[in-house]
């Protein structure tokens, strides 16, 4: 069947995949949304998506999902526990059922989320399956452009409310530690841009800001925009080895997160964004994207952030 030039968005009930979706309407595209059975999608539907039912984990459904399509974008990732249903499986069998469906109904691209060094981290295995997710659709020969954002700033800032309010930001081990950070709207649209980009087929994307930055250096930009001081509370990456030990029976997650902690702390989390100004433009400076931040949750700047 030929393609309508619509785009499926896998995930797009999530956090980065309604903003995805918003993106993609905003550049007039059509847009379907890959929505379980049984989940909710009145939202995505008043946005202006169709719906698609299916599931991850059922490649018939993804095949009838993507017949027709001309692209895809994935931000779903099971150890991300967002919604409900959502499996460390979607991230392995979920994933290379993405790659086959493509493969059979001929997708001209499709746009993984993929993670920043994943290929050098296989004891991080959330890290590593979207290494192998890469590695799957590159097998198969399916035209594909991998981004590989940094940490979710405004996300995992955000656990227990709004963090500048508070006047105290949380972190996993170090404060002093670099590495590299990116907002959810600003992958979005690089998301949506890289369905139509020549030139990136095959091709992993670093994404993140203009240097790495530790979240001591957060706050103290933060602070300064918003002309108070900003602490930082961190959780020793010892309890967290604890704590995953006792929890790796009823949550192999716990022993996953405590060795991505490891890794911020290592030192090497860091992005090359030179191929992300060469094929999205200028890439955001930590300023701009931490006042980005502080404002969009009702903030107001009061001094220059440089």
């Amino acid at each position: 069947m030929s393609a309508d030039g619509s785009v499926l968005v896998v995930g797009g009930t999530g956090m980065l995949g309604s903003q995805v979706v918003a993106e993609l309407l905003g550049r007039g595209k059509q847009v379907r949304a890959l929505v379980r059975p049984g989940s909710d999608a009145t939202g995505l539907e008043a946005a202006g998506a169709t719906i698609a039912r299916g599931d991850m984990m059922d490649l018939d459904s993804l095949v009838r999902a993507m017949d027709g399509a001309d692209s895809v974008i994935t931000t779903a990732a099971g150890y991300t526990r967002h919604s409900k249903g959502d499996t460390p499986q979607i991230d392995t069998i979920g994933n290379r059922n993405l790659a086959e469906a493509a493969s059979r109904t001929g997708i001209r691209r499709f746009v993984l989320t993929s993670i920043l060094t994943c290929d050098q981290t296989p004891y991080v295995p959330h890290f590593w399956h979207k290494k192998r997710a890469e590695d799957r659709l590159e097998e198969l020969g399916v035209p594909f452009v991998a981004l590989r954002p940094g940490a979710f700033l405004d996300q995992i800032t955000r656990f227990g409310g709004d963090p500048f309010s508070k006047g105290r930001l949380t972190w996993l081990g170090s404060s002093s530690v670099p590495l590299t950070f990116v907002l959810t709207a600003d992958l979005a649209g690089y998301l949506a841009a890289a369905t139509d980009i020549a030139g990136v087929d095959g091709q992993r994307i670093d994404i993140g800001w203009d240097r790495p930055v530790s979240m001591q250096e957060v706050a103290t930009i933060s602070g300064r925009l918003l002309g108070k001081r900003i602490r930082v509370r961190t959780i020793p990456t010892g309890l967290l080895h604890t704590v995953g030990t006792v929890l790796r029976r009823v949550d192999p997650m716990a022993k996953d997160m405590a060795a991505m902690a490891d890794w911020f702390q290592s030192g090497r989390y860091v992005a090359d964004t030179a191929r992300q100004r060469e094929v999205f433009g200028d890439v955001p400076t930590a300023e701009d994207a931490i006042a980005r931040f502080v404002t969009s949750l009702g903030h107001t700047v009061r001094h220059s952030a440089h």
